[in-house]
């Protein structure tokens, strides 16, 4: 009962957060829309609460909207169940197919991982000592490539998945025109992993956006080692945000 109360309270400190601010939702649509086409097919992996689903569905994009845990499960039913251009994936994305432990952050699910790592590496550090992983639940896990085989190839893959990107992206093996992972300071390791994943795959520049900005920090694209130093150079105190890649000149 008590856990139940807590996560409730969580999903909806989550809907505050990430439904409240019209200038956010402005900016989200603006920096999507430079990915993003009417028609487009999406893969939001790690939709949370599903307002990056919203901001897709406004330029018209169709989504798979990828989410592990149950709590936020059946708040994206709720918000985008009806809606046909959205599919709903209840799943983890990594490496290979199977299962896997989800650690749940009931108070604040936005940050509960599949990534012992990550957990590891918040413990104690500025900012994150106050987040408690208290409950696992084992959930399905599948691999980018599947989803590709299963809904058709996107043109843009947004990642945020606690700590688990580059072990989602050593799941996809074929050519998507752009993508976005989360790194964060306390993993710069995993960013480096995730980036180094990218240039295999033939991403040739790359930009980036600090925490909820929804702004692009780089005037100009900036090439692999531009991104892995500003990356390395980053102050703790950045916390997090996403790298964007693409293929060619930009």
């Amino acid at each position: 009962m008590l856990d139940a109360l807590r996560g409730a309270r969580g999903v909806l400190r989550s809907l505050r957060i990430y439904y409240g601010d019209a200038g956010r939702r402005a900016a989200m649509d603006r920096l999507y829309g430079v990915f993003v086409r009417p028609g487009d097919l999406v893969f939001d992996v790690g939709a949370h609460v599903g307002d990056r689903v919203g901001a897709l569905r406004r330029l018209g994009a169709r989504v798979v909207a990828v989410e592990p845990q149950p709590a936020l499960v059946a708040t994206l039913r709720l918000i985008h169940g009806r809606d046909r251009a959205v599919a709903i994936e209840p799943v983890v994305i990594g490496r290979h197919q199977g299962a896997i432990e989800l650690r749940l952050n009931l108070a604040n699910p936005t940050v509960s991982s599949a990534s012992d790592a990550f957990i590891r590496a918040a413990a104690g550090a500025p900012g994150w000592r106050h987040e408690r992983w208290t409950r696992v639940a084992r959930v399905p896990m599948t691999t980018l490539d599947a989803l590709i085989a299963r809904h058709g190839v996107p043109a843009f893959i947004k990642l945020d998945v606690e700590g688990f990107e580059a072990e989602a992206l050593a799941g996809l093996s074929q050519r998507v025109p752009a993508l976005s992972f989360e790194f964060t300071t306390i993993q710069r390791d995993v960013a480096l992993a995730a980036l180094r994943r990218c240039v295999t795959l033939g991403y040739a520049r790359f930009n980036a956006a600090l925490g909820e900005s929804q702004t692009l920090v780089h005037a100009q694209w900036i090439e692999a080692d531009a991104i892995e130093r500003w990356l390395v150079e980053l102050p703790v105190a950045a916390n997090s945000g996403d790298v964007y890649a693409r293929f060619g000149i930009v």
